[in-house]
């Protein structure tokens, strides 16, 4: 087995293995945040978190996985090679660089081949302040009924429905009307939910306890499914602020052939969105000056994504559909997320080790 390969996994019990065993090998105590809900094959869940520098360094990287269930089998390989990689390590101790690794953000996705948690929240559209009013998606409204139909396979006039939609609005208008997340139909896609969900709340503790002592934080958040596949966009995951975007331009930029995409500005490959994670770090460490990024792996045709989707979706509604039919569809979940090539792999880890050394120059800078 190669080393790229070595570090990837096949479930999540495997993969949080893997992970806490490098932790391990690198000397570095993990602590585990218990899930209160089982795997899918009943095994114990958790959000793992691994420091790998000295408790009151003033540069901190954070490095998190799975903020999207399935999309943890990329960023726990990213995670597990990272602890194995002497030199990179060294490097960020010499620059006083602390890295901290949160491995499966959202545990329950992860071991179930989904994209959400238990509450079927996406959790990178559940960082709202709920006090508040929630932001409305219209047009949502229009799609909910025929995303999900009653059975699958899709029937064939949904399959006209939503062929009819996208021909007259375009792929994009039905990616970003979709993904934009919404607060209205628990049942439905990308919804955000109506209160914090268990990771959000994990989460924040996490960032309270490592990232109230630094005066620099860096985060590169690991997403899959969108663009051409085994590209790395990275995108600006920080509010829309000219000093922060600047940073993160000429931390991971290189030079333009690795450009920072934005959502405020359309020239990502994700729509404008709200209710993103990013907001945690202003929110429990404000005394820091922030910079992060999304690092976003492409893998299948966006179409191909959202097919999956709707597939997940359905059988998060049909938890009595036969076994081969939920096995197929939790695999069209995992190959929409994850692509099962030496070669893919090589690319992840080749521009997630570049954006790690990016983050530790700039952060040391």
């Amino acid at each position: 087995m190669s080393a790229e390969r070595e570090a990837f996994a096949s479930t999540y019990a495997q993969a949080r293995q893997k992970f806490l065993r490098a932790a391990a090998d690198a000397g570095l105590a993990a602590e585990a945040k218990p899930h209160p809900v089982a795997g899918l094959q009943g095994e114990p869940l958790a959000m793992d978190v691994a420091r790998d520098g000295h408790p009151n360094a003033s540069k901190l990287l954070v490095l998190t996985s799975g903020c999207h269930g399935v999309e943890g089998f990329c960023g726990s390989g990213v995670q597990v090679a990272a602890l194995r990689d002497a030199p990179l390590r060294q490097r960020a101790a010499e620059a006083g660089v602390a890295i901290l690794h949160v491995h499966a953000l959202n545990p329950y996705g992860f071991s179930h081949f989904g994209r959400t948690t238990d509450e079927n929240v996406d959790l990178n559209r559940n960082f709202h302040d709920f006090s508040r009013p929630l932001p409305v998606n219209e047009e949502y409204r229009e799609l909910h009924e025929i995303l999900v139909p009653a059975s699958w396979p899709p029937p064939a006039d949904n399959r006209r429905a939503v062929g009819a939609y996208v021909a007259a609005r375009g792929v994009a208008h039905y990616q970003a009307v979709i993904s934009r997340g919404q607060h209205e139909y628990a049942d439905g896609l990308f919804y955000g939910g109506v209160a914090p969900c268990w990771s959000n709340l994990a989460l924040r503790e996490v960032l309270r306890a490592h990232g109230r002592r630094a005066e620099r934080i860096a985060w590169i958040d690991v997403h899959t499914g969108l663009g051409p596949s085994g590209v790395g966009e990275r995108i600006l995951a920080a509010r829309d602020d000219a000093a922060c975007s600047a940073r993160a331009g000429a931390w991971w930029g290189g030079a333009g052939r690795t450009p920072v995409t934005s959502i405020y500005d359309g020239s990502s490959t994700s729509a404008f969105l709200t209710g993103l994670m990013f907001g945690a770090v202003y929110d429990e460490c404000p005394q820091a000056e922030y910079t992060g990024i999304a690092l976003e792996y492409g893998t299948v045709p966006v179409l191909e994504t959202f097919e999956a989707l709707r597939a997940e979706q359905w059988l998060r509604r049909h938890p009595e559909a036969p076994r081969e039919l939920a096995e197929a569809i939790r695999r069209q979940v995992l190959e929409a997320f994850y692509t099962d090539t030496d070669a893919w792999r090589e690319q992840v880890l080749a521009q997630a080790r570049e954006a790690l050394v990016q983050a530790i120059e700039g952060l040391a800078a």
